[in-house]
């Protein structure tokens, strides 16, 4: 997660916006506990290399690790609410193969398989163009002041 950060935000972000991202990214365990992240793994040669996680949410936090302010495991009604696509990271050495679309599609499905009929999250500005091509749109543009500057992110959106 943290080389993802660090190195895919690159030309998007200053290196000010980078170090700040660090307070408003990272893991969420909820999303492990609730068994709604996703993990894949390259085995090469007998080792295995995590080249990329993500998931989904049927809780209200938008975005944001165990560190973060403002979090919410307040469960969300399909009925009326947005599932979240939470927590994507793709190892930097691993862009480009079908990792990040595959992890997507599977919390896509599973958030549909429970009821959901719309997804939302917060994308970073390295991110927006991959979940436009995923058939997302963005809602809004506001900015991440967990950290010592602003971060810019989109609320973006999908129907399912």
């Amino acid at each position: 997660m943290r080389r993802a950060i660090r190195e895919l935000q690159r030309g998007y972000l200053t290196e000010a916006q980078i170090e700040a991202s660090f307070a408003g990214m990272g893991l969420d365990t909820q999303l492990i506990h609730d068994q709604t992240y996703f993990a894949v793994w390259d085995v090469e040669g007998g080792r295995e290399t995590l080249v990329g996680c993500g998931g989904w949410s049927r809780r209200a936090t938008l975005y944001g690790g165990n560190h973060s302010a403002g979090r919410s495991a307040v469960l969300l009604d399909p009925t009326k609410d947005r599932a979240r696509i939470r927590a994507m990271y793709t190892h930097p050495d691993h862009t480009k193969r079908g990792i990040g679309r595959m992890i997507l599609k599977a919390g896509e499905n599973a958030a549909k398989d429970e009821g959901f009929s719309a997804l939302e999250m917060a994308a970073t500005m390295a991110g927006v163009p991959f979940y436009k091509r995923c058939g997302y749109t963005v809602e809004s543009e506001w900015e991440d002041t967990n950290g010592s500057v602003p971060v810019p992110l989109c609320t973006m959106v999908k129907w399912i």
